[in-house]
């Protein structure tokens, strides 16, 4: 049995108890009313002596294909979708027509409806979702409401951070986080809501006081085919709201409307670059952002309120964290903060690793900057971004790649963005798993044209050309891993941090020029 990062449930549960709530269709096994479980699970792994085990049927591999693991370990007891040919003695076993559902229902039950305890704020969107989600995290703390995150590779719990393997985590995996939540007095949880999540009911049964629509562009087309699915499912997250609780939403963004269907026209916190502007949403509340100054070093800002305006001064460059800023403000907003106290706690200084975090070379003063963008949209806000910040006659270098086993039709798109805002383009890999690199890099050249570019396909001597052939006021951007400390190739995970390399290549050419 692996030790689990996860809190334990608080106490044992009847199995006869949880029945009624998970819509079962059939039993086979000993009476639920002589049985309890001490622990719940998707990973036949993690079963141990007195454990629930729910069999998922997922992309890789079929739960059900682990039941007999499972009760190896220790179950009593199985959730699962389709009753085994030979049941084993003494073990219960409940059939429902959706394990994931069921596990989401019975996870509420198993870690004392900790969910429902916590103000939730799910915050969704292909770009953005990770500073945003960390800005209302941050402001909320400083505000002096007590509120943990749930992202992007990590849970954050007061000073604790739990590493995760998933932006949104299986249903009894975040029951297990809210629990650990309320054991440290927190009284709200942000939460990156994955379109995969909300398609895979990962969040199923949450409620969220707050909704948050960063955007929506090209991504994910693998998994959900079209753009109009992928937006169908970010809606859902619109389904989930609290009663009395509020949407907060980019009206700048052309599926504003469509998400906003589902909210009623006084729960809408609308949020646009454009102050004058009367967009064609209906909305409770009207929040907007106006840009003042923009430098490598930070932006200035006003942050227009409904009732009256702030300025703020943040070190996060760009038009689309202007939007990130804007909305965590209107979150604030609704969350019962003042104006001025959501300007002040946005004031603090801001840095979410991986996301246009600037890494430079303090001897020579030359600037890179690492971003996670990897997709179309996100590539494409990151270099006009740095368009804006890089002065003749300096030129804007890129470095950027495309994963491996994912939505091959945004590669070429990705190629044509780079030669329309980059001087100079050097396309390499990224995560390329089980694909030929250079298969990704012939598909990403196609829609390059009328740029000076490189193909290379050693992430690491891409990074240290382009380094090496920086010239004074050239920015360079190195784009698409991010946080990420690791590539994946031929299906291994290597060490790899874009930060690393980055200032070992201005050291180290610093050392050749001398």
């Amino acid at each position: 049995m692996q030790e689990s990062i996860y809190s334990r449930p608080p106490a044992p549960v009847r199995l006869a108890d949880l029945l009624g709530l998970i819509g079962f269709l059939e039993l086979s096994g000993p009476d639920p009313a002589s049985l309890t479980a001490i622990t719940i699970t998707a990973d036949s792994r993690e079963s141990g002596p007195g454990s629930l085990f729910v069999a998922i049927r997922g992309f890789v591999a079929d739960g059900h294909a682990f039941i007999d693991t499972a009760i190896r370990n220790g179950a009593v007891a199985v959730i699962c979708e389709t009753l085994p040919m030979h049941p084993v003695s003494g073990v219960l076993f409940i059939l429902v027509a959706d394990a994931r559902k069921a596990l989401a229902e019975a996870a509420r039950v198993f870690y004392a409806y900790a969910s429902d305890r916590l103000m939730l704020i799910g915050v969704t969107g292909t770009n953005g979702k990770t500073t945003t989600a960390r800005l209302i995290a941050g402001m909320l703390n400083a505000g002096g409401i007590p509120a943990a995150y749930i992202g992007t590779g990590l849970c954050r719990i007061g000073s604790r951070d739990i590493l995760l393997e998933r932006t949104t985590p299986e249903a009894h995996e975040l029951q297990a986080l809210f629990f650990g939540m309320l054991e440290e007095g927190c009284v709200a949880a942000v939460m990156e809501v994955s379109s995969h999540a909300l398609v895979l009911d990962r969040v199923y049964a949450l409620r969220f006081r707050c909704g948050v629509f960063t955007n929506l562009s090209v991504d994910h087309l693998d998994f959900h085919h079209t753009l109009d699915e992928y937006a169908r499912a970010k809606q859902f997250l619109f389904d989930q709201l609290e009663p009395d609780g509020f949407a907060v939403i980019n009206s700048d963004d052309p599926y504003s409307a469509f998400m906003a269907s589902r909210v009623p026209e006084d729960r809408r916190f609308c949020c646009s670059m454009q102050p004058d502007s009367r967009d064609m949403l209906s909305c409770g509340k009207r929040f907007s952002v106006s840009v003042k100054e923009r430098k490598v070093i930070g932006t200035m800002l006003e942050l227009h309120f409904p009732d009256e305006t702030s300025a703020l001064q943040t070190e996060l460059p760009g038009k689309y964290n202007a939007m990130n800023l804007l909305e965590a403000a209107a979150v604030g907003s609704g969350m019962g903060m003042t104006s001025g106290e959501v300007a002040e706690a946005l004031r603090k200084p801001f840095s979410v690793p991986g996301r246009m975090e600037r890494v430079w070379d303090e001897v020579t003063g030359r600037c890179g900057f690492v971003d996670y963008a990897h997709t179309p949209d996100a590539l494409e806000k990151a270099l006009c971004t740095l368009r804006e910040l890089t002065t003749p006659p300096g030129r804007l270098v890129v470095v950027f790649g495309c994963g491996g086993n994912r939505d091959t039709t945004k590669r070429p798109l990705m190629g044509r963005i780079a030669s329309d805002y980059a001087d100079f383009v050097y396309i390499t890999s990224d995560n390329p798993r089980n694909e030929d690199p250079e298969t990704i890099l012939d598909a990403i050249e196609q829609g390059i044209s009328g740029v000076s570019y490189k193909r290379i396909s050693c992430r690491a001597d891409a990074i240290r050309q382009a380094v090496a052939s920086l010239r004074s006021d050239d920015v360079l951007l190195v784009a698409g891993k991010g946080h990420e400390t690791y590539q994946e190739i031929a299906g291994k995970k290597h060490y790899f941090s874009d930060q690393e390399m980055l200032r070992e290549c201005f050291r180290d050419d610093r050392l050749t020029q001398g």
